[in-house]
C-alpha cells in the first residue's frame, strides 16, 4: 500500500478505528498489537515479543497480554467485517474445545479473523523459537476447528466480509462496498 494501512482513512476515522469500533461491541478492552509510539492514541497497545515474525508474532504478543481464555484476533485490514459475524464466531468458539477456531473463505483459512484460546500460547512460542512463522502451520499442530465457507453462508454470512485491503484498488473497492451496503439496506426497508 505504500503507507501504514491501519492509519488509512476509512469512513469517519481510520481502518484501525473502524476495526476497534467493530470489536468494542464485544469487548470493553480491545488490545492493539503494534508500535506503542504509533498506536497509543487509539488505545491499549502491546508490542511484539518476537519482532519481525509477522502475524504469528502478533498473535503471540496478544495472547501474552491477556488472561482471557477466548481471544478474538482481527486484522485491521478487513474493513467489511461485522460485529454480528464476530459475535457468532465467539459463540462457536465458546461451544467448542479446540484451541483455535478459524473460519475459511475461498478455500483458505482466515487466521487474522479467528479465536485463539490462551492455552495455544506454548505451541505458538515453540514455532516462533524454531523460526516457523506461518500461522496456517499451527492448525495442523493444535486442535483446530475450521468453520467452512458453506457453514458461514448457512449462518447468513457472506465471504465478502473477509475482504482484505492489500492494494490501493482493494482499498477503493472496500470503501465503495462500505457505502453500497447501507444504501441497499435502506432501500429494502422502504420497499
Amino acid at each position: 500500500m505504500g503507507a501504514d494501512k491501519a492509519l488509512l482513512a476509512f469512513g469517519s476515522g481510520t481502518l484501525l478505528q473502524h476495526a476497534l469500533d467493530t470489536v468494542k461491541a464485544l469487548s470493553s478492552r480491545p488490545v492493539i498489537v503494534g508500535p506503542q509510539d504509533r498506536y497509543a492514541p487509539y488505545g491499549s497497545v502491546v508490542e511484539d515479543i518476537f519482532p519481525g515474525c509477522g502475524p504469528l508474532g502478533g498473535i503471540h504478543a496478544a495472547l501474552c497480554s491477556t488472561q482471557t481464555d477466548l481471544n478474538l484476533v482481527l486484522s485491521v485490514d478487513m474493513p467489511l467485517m461485522t460485529t454480528d459475524f464476530l459475535r457468532w464466531l465467539l459463540r462457536a468458539a465458546a461451544d467448542s474445545n479446540e484451541l483455535v477456531i478459524v473460519p475459511e473463505s475461498e478455500g483458505r483459512p482466515q487466521p487474522l479473523c479467528a479465536v485463539y484460546r490462551r492455552d495455544v500460547l506454548p505451541a505458538l512460542e515453540r514455532e516462533l523459537k524454531a523460526g516457523n512463522f506461518k500461522v496456517d502451520r499451527m492448525f495442523s499442530l493444535v486442535k483446530t476447528r475450521r468453520i467452512s465457507e458453506t457453514e458461514l453462508c448457512a449462518a447468513g454470512f457472506t465471504p465478502a466480509i473477509f475482504c482484505n485491503v492489500n492494494t490501493p484498488a482493494d482499498y477503493e473497492a472496500a470503501a465503495r462496498e462500505r457505502l453500497r451496503v447501507p444504501l441497499e439496506a435502506a432501500k429494502a426497508q422502504h420497499e
